[in-house]
């Protein structure tokens, strides 16, 4: 009896071991968790991603070594953690990393047309005359003759000089070739003597005109066709011929006209 209590009681002390041993191990077990719980307090533990998220980070790990971005620019792809794939985070992290339009140097080759006035606004000139209106009768002044008054003209129909013309004065006017002749014909015509190959007169008091070839002359002198031998008076549109040189008479004073009727009227 007495060993058989006697192995009844080692058979129960090693139950009560066992059990002893179960109860101290559990107990270290739960000091070791509550000592690491007192040392990572408040920290979560860290969440298993999926593989899609880990190769999207990976991506984003390249690229941002591939490019220099700015460093707020690669957190806020990791944190946002939508499950984007490798290609749509690559193009997120290079929207992020572009340059805004308010960003970019913009440099103008052309030099600003605004120009910078000092000394207050441009003067206006005022100095230049301004066109007056006439009204009514208008009153001319009349002076004294600043040259020989024009009586009439000689304009050349035929020969060197066609198209010119010369004036008459009034008064008796030499007609050559040479420019001291009062009717200067030098156009080019050699057969006009130089100096003095007619005579051409205005008589103011008889409102006429005369022609008065120079017989000395050799060269030929002709009015309408004919040759005079003597003064010749002339007549608007008559023409004269001298050497090779047609003329055309056109008078300006006459009968109906003289620069007379304006000085007397002047007194």
């Amino acid at each position: 009896m007495s060993e058989e209590r006697q192995g009844t009681t080692e058979v129960t002390m090693s139950q009560q071991g066992v059990k002893s041993g179960r109860f101290l191990g559990s107990l270290k077990d739960a000091l070791a968790a509550a000592s690491r719980d007192d040392t990572h307090r408040g920290a979560a533990p860290a969440p298993i991603e999926p593989t899609t998220q880990l190769t999207a980070k990976a991506e984003v790990t390249k690229t941002a070594v591939a490019e220099p971005v700015k460093s707020e620019a690669v957190p806020a792809v990791a944190a946002s953690g939508t499950g984007l794939s490798a290609a749509e985070a690559a193009r997120e992290v290079k929207g992020q990393t572009s340059l805004k339009p308010q960003d970019k140097h913009v440099e103008f080759g052309t030099p600003p047309t605004t120009r910078v006035v000092r000394g207050g606004p441009p003067k206006v000139e005022t100095d230049a005359p301004r066109t007056q209106l006439v009204r009514g009768k208008v009153q001319v002044k009349r002076g004294e003759f600043e040259q020989d008054p024009v009586v009439g003209w000689l304009v050349i129909v035929g020969g060197a000089g066609m198209g010119c013309f010369r004036p008459i004065f009034e008064g008796n006017n030499t007609v050559g070739r040479a420019k001291t002749q009062r009717i200067p014909l030098d156009f080019g015509d050699d057969t006009i003597s130089s100096e003095e190959q007619a005579y051409i007169r205005y008589d103011s008091a008889a409102r006429s005109f005369l022609f008065v070839p120079n017989l000395a002359k050799t060269n030929v002198v002709s009015i309408n066709d004919k040759r005079p031998t003597g003064a010749v008076e002339l007549h608007q549109m008559d023409v004269i011929t001298i050497g090779r040189t047609q003329l055309v008479f056109v008078p300006f004073c006459g009968a109906e006209f003289d620069w007379a009727e304006l000085t007397d009227a002047k007194d």
